[in-house]
């Protein structure tokens, strides 16, 4: 199984918790954590080079679409797949968060014993 680098982005502490230690769980992935979409950018900007971004939709300040639109003018993270997290998984708002670039939209609540796959499983759909 690859490694896999994931930057998670939530301003939910309880749900930063909840996502670290379900994706822990898969040994094929590090995880770096972000606790808004400004402290994402600075890691981004500062080098990190991650395999696919989770993203929160709803976020203070600067949300995850915000988020998404700033990162692809940062150098090399032009093509980086983003899976949005939302509670709002309605088809229309789903089907914007693809239409923002988005690989995928994750629900939440999620399920932490199976968060690892779903992300995986996004992926191979993405690049296939």
């Amino acid at each position: 199984m690859n490694t896999l680098a994931i930057l998670h982005v939530d301003d939910e502490p309880d749900i930063r918790e909840v996502a670290a230690f379900a994706l822990e769980l898969d040994p094929g992935i590090t995880l770096t954590t972000a606790e808004s979409g400004e402290a994402a950018l600075g890691l981004l900007e500062g080098g990190l080079k991650p395999d696919v971004i989770l993203l929160d939709v709803m976020m203070p300040r600067l949300d995850g679409p915000g988020t998404l639109s700033r990162l692809r003018d940062l150098p090399g993270l032009e093509a980086t797949p983003v899976i949005f997290m939302t509670a709002r998984v309605q088809a229309s708002e789903r089907d914007r968060y693809i239409e923002l670039g988005a690989v995928g939209v994750i629900t939440k609540p999620f399920d932490p014993m199976t968060l690892a796959g779903q992300v995986r499983d996004i992926l191979v759909g993405a690049s296939g």
